[in-house]
């Protein structure tokens, strides 16, 4: 009888797992669909910023701007003090989620001679201890609900150290969700923006109509591009931010539908392991109460022998 106490009450703890299981899953489910929402909430404005941007560097391509890949000076650099802002989440139980973004990060950051570390997450800077020197210790964020005024202040962060040229180059490596079942952990340059991907994307849009039209910008052409591109960086930062949070909570959901189904199968297998030791218990008490009852008889039968 021990043994299938015991039993039941794996059953019990299971059964109880399960239900933080299947709950974890319809929070992280639901938190995926705001995620998502709020990402398609803000994107126009943001797209926008970008096609302006462009505007901008195709009118006046003499423009040579601190925020763009198209300085002499960073040409001649030979070796770039890299800052690497890496995105993870806050606490596990998301699968696989953690692990590729740190494997990415650890790929990265050894192509590298000067780098420092930012991180967004504190299980990336747990994992990452051993780089003590490197991680920028005033530098704390969490991973949890995104939002623009956080990424407003962490570009601000990250400026002002590429401002003070404590940084050549500022890349980020986050998780990229392109649907629902599928992730992908990429590594993009932030600081300096690349103008080349700027100009690709505004000529295949507007295809020979991209230069059409005069411009007059004021104060000055470099000031309101410094302008937007603080508020470009933002929104990077956010949609980045918001598309990881997004990929952790599906990755979390994902692994409680496969603990909970887990369950459910040791479930079965502790039930039929169960219902076999209960059979088989009731069997060996009917045995030995039809054993008792024959030597009972036989008790009765001899007395009788021995009175006659």
């Amino acid at each position: 009888m021990a043994q299938t106490r015991e039993i039941q009450n794996r059953i019990k703890s299971i059964r109880d797992t399960m239900k933080i299981t299947k709950a974890m899953y319809m929070v992280s489910s639901m938190k995926v669909q705001k995620a998502k929402s709020k990402l398609a909430e803000t994107a126009p404005y943001f797209d926008g910023l970008k096609r302006q941007i462009a505007d901008i560097l195709l009118h006046f391509p003499e423009i040579r701007h601190l925020y763009f890949d198209n300085r002499s000076k960073d040409m001649m650099e030979t070796v770039k003090k890299k800052g690497f802002l890496i995105v993870t989440g806050d606490k596990g139980m998301a699968g696989a989620y953690n692990i590729n973004v740190l494997k990415k990060a650890r790929e990265e950051i050894g192509n590298a001679e000067d780098f420092k570390l930012f991180f967004i997450g504190e299980y990336g800077r747990h994992a990452f201890s051993d780089m003590a020197d490197h991680i920028v210790e005033d530098f704390h964020a969490t991973a949890y609900n995104p939002s623009v005024y956080r990424a407003r202040v962490l570009m601000e962060y990250l400026l002002e150290m590429y401002d003070r040229e404590e940084l050549d180059e500022v890349h980020i490596i986050y998780t990229r969700m392109v649907n629902t079942l599928t992730e992908e952990v990429v590594t993009e340059q932030l600081l300096p923006l690349r103008t080349s991907s700027f100009l690709r994307a505004s000529m295949k849009e507007k295809g020979d109509m991209a230069k059409d039209g005069d411009y007059l910008i004021y104060p000055s052409p470099e000031q309101v591009l410094g302008s937007l591109t603080k508020n470009y960086v933002t929104g990077y930062l956010y949609g980045a931010l918001t598309e990881s949070f997004a990929s952790e909570e599906s990755a979390r959901m994902f692994a409680m539908q496969t603990a909970t189904d887990n369950g459910d199968k040791i479930m079965q297998d502790l039930s039929v392991q169960y219902n076999r030791m209960r059979q088989a218990a009731i069997t060996q008490e009917i045995t030995e109460v039809i054993g008792g009852a024959k030597a009972l008889r036989r008790k009765k039968n001899r007395k009788k022998a021995e009175e006659a």
